[in-house]
C-alpha cells in the first residue's frame, strides 16, 4: 500500500550546513526504506511530501516528529495513492531564494513559503508546480 504524506515544520537550526544535513541524510536513509519525495525550505520552514509504503511513511514521519532540528511539526495531509507522483527522487529540493515569487503568490496571501496557513491540498499544488517548472533540484 503506498502512501503520500505531506507536512510543514520549522527548521530549528536555518543554517546551509544543518539544511545540508538533513538533505544528506535523507538520501542515503530515504532510498533504503522506499522513500520518494520532496523538500521545499524557505525562510526557515520546510515543507515536504514523501511517498512509500505505509510502515516507512509512518516511521519517518514519527522520527521527524522527534527530531531535535524540527519543531511545529504539523500534518498538512495524507492520503492513499495508487501511484508515487516523486518517484524519481530520492529528495528533491527547491531554492526558494532562485524563485519567482508569483508562484508562491499564486498559492498564498503574500509571496513567501507558509504552509501553516494553506491546506494541504494547496500546499501540495504548490509543490506539484515548482516541479513542472524545474524549480526543483537536487533529483538524487
Amino acid at each position: 500500500m503506498l502512501v503520500r504524506l505531506l507536512y510543514a515544520s520549522r527548521a530549528v537550526d536555518t543554517s546551509a550546513e544543518a539544511i545540508d544535513a538533513i538533505l544528506v541524510q535523507s538520501r542515503l536513509h530515504n532510498p533504503l526504506c522506499g522513500i520518494t519525495g520532496i523538500l521545499c525550505y524557505g525562510g526557515g520552514i520546510f515543507l515536504q511530501a514523501i511517498e512509500g509504503g505505509r510502515m516507512a511513511v509512518s516511521e519517518l514521519y514519527g522520527h521527524i516528529q522527534r527530531d531535535p532540528r524540527h519543531k511545529d511539526v504539523v500534518l498538512l495531509d495524507y492520503e492513499e495513492i495508487a501511484e508515487r507522483r516523486f518517484g524519481g527522487w530520492t529528495m528533491g529540493t527547491v531554492n526558494l531564494l532562485k524563485l519567482n515569487h508569483s508562484i508562491l503568490l499564486k498559492y498564498s496571501e503574500k509571496a513567501e513559503l507558509d504552509p501553516y496557513s494553506a491546506s494541504g491540498k494547496v500546499s501540495l499544488a504548490l509543490l506539484e508546480e515548482l516541479m513542472a517548472t524545474a524549480a526543483i533540484i537536487g533529483r538524487a
